[in-house]
């Protein structure tokens, strides 16, 4: 379909906002002035400054909500409250896709720096979609090709040295981010058709009954 009306919740510098146009019309809010500066350099105008929970929209007004890598992060506060808003301008039969980073066991560094509030497990996730009212019709996890590395580095992370308010993510050789593009393409692959067990993200597709 090309005719969706779509929401980015907490959309950033506008890369998915750009991936979603060709569905349909898209609109976008974000809380930070730079970060919706960055979308409109990209040529994208139905913006608002907002929180993913109180969004300036009426009730029933999309087809589709999406918000990636938004609801863990502390200014959110009870992401729960944003589940919500979603459920609320979401026609009926309409549906919100979500992702976020997985397990409290692998909060490290990083997550301190972007200033991470919680991490989800897929159970945590779906309990928290029905409690809002929407019915969950897919829920896997994904980037489960890189889990081990990223335990072993959580593991070890005691022992590293580091500075004081570090995030310990940084940018790969090009060699590197190669091979990290055909494993997630092999990954992305696998998911068309098949959920998985455990994974550095969860993904969660959900819709609203009616």
């Amino acid at each position: 379909r090309t005719d969706l009306r779509i929401l980015d919740a907490g959309s950033g510098a506008g890369a998915a906002m750009g991936y979603l146009a060709r569905y349909g019309r898209v609109s976008g809010i974000d809380l930070s002035p730079l970060a919706l500066g960055y979308c409109r350099e990209r040529g994208l105008r139905r913006l608002s400054q907002a929180s993913v929970t109180a969004l300036p929209f009426a009730a029933a007004s999309f087809d589709l909500v999406t918000s990636f890598d938004v609801l863990y992060h502390r200014a959110v506060g009870d992401y729960r409250h944003a589940l919500r808003e979603f459920h609320r301008v979401l026609q009926p039969g309409g549906r919100v896709l979500l992702r976020l980073p997985a397990y409290d066991r692998l909060r490290g560094r990083h997550d301190v720096v972007i200033h991470t509030a919680r991490r989800f497990s897929a159970p945590e996730l779906s309990e928290s979609l029905r409690e809002v009212g929407l019915a969950v019709e897919r829920l896997t996890y994904a980037n489960t090709l890189l889990f081990p590395l990223a335990l072993a580095k959580r593991l070890l992370e005691p022992w590293l040295p580091a500075a004081p308010g570090q995030s310990d993510v940084s940018p790969n050789s090009p060699w590197i981010d190669g091979v990290l593009a055909a494993v997630l393409g092999a990954e992305a692959r696998w998911l068309r058709r098949h959920d998985l067990p455990f994974g550095l993200t969860v993904v969660a597709l959900a819709r609203k009954r009616g």
